[in-house]
């Protein structure tokens, strides 16, 4: 039952990444209200463009990473007790399999959610990389509540 956390994420984040493919003109802004905008892009990288994948090998080792990445939170899940922590790893996994996807399919990561303050423009992003933050962020907070214990 816990996978459908993980198909949640998937479905949402795939939906939401073909309005923006259909919907939106790569790399125009379109403003949405102050502080946010809708702006398509295509990230080679990991978070915020990290290990920026600018070859067919390059994108071949981030896929291969984050399959082993997934099959090691698939083990986690099946070790952990507490909720909080398997709802945690579930929403990692979902976010994770829906940017693998973006990555085989494009070699790219397909990103679209733009805040910023000013001109400090917060690295583009999409709803797969939402929930791995939010489920690292309950990750996080079970390992503190445990270590409190």
């Amino acid at each position: 039952m816990i996978y459908l956390v993980s198909l949640v994420v998937f479905l949402l984040d795939l939906g939401s990444k073909f309005w923006a493919m259909k919907g939106l003109v790569p790399h125009n802004s379109f403003p949405v209200f102050p502080c946010f905008n809708l702006y398509l892009t295509f990230n080679r990288g990991v978070s915020f463009s990290l290990l920026s994948a600018q070859s067919a090998k390059g994108v071949w080792f981030l896929i291969g990473l984050t399959l082993a990445i997934s099959a090691l939170i698939i083990y986690f899940i099946q070790k952990e007790t507490q909720t909080l922590s398997r709802i945690g790893l579930a929403m990692v996994l979902g976010g994770a399999i829906g940017n693998l996807i973006d990555r085989i399919r494009f070699g790219a990561v397909v990103d679209f959610l733009d805040f910023y303050l000013g001109t400090y423009h917060w690295p583009a992003f999409n709803i797969a990389d939402s929930a791995i933050c939010i489920g690292a962020g309950l990750l996080l907070f079970q390992y503190m509540r445990r270590e409190k214990k």
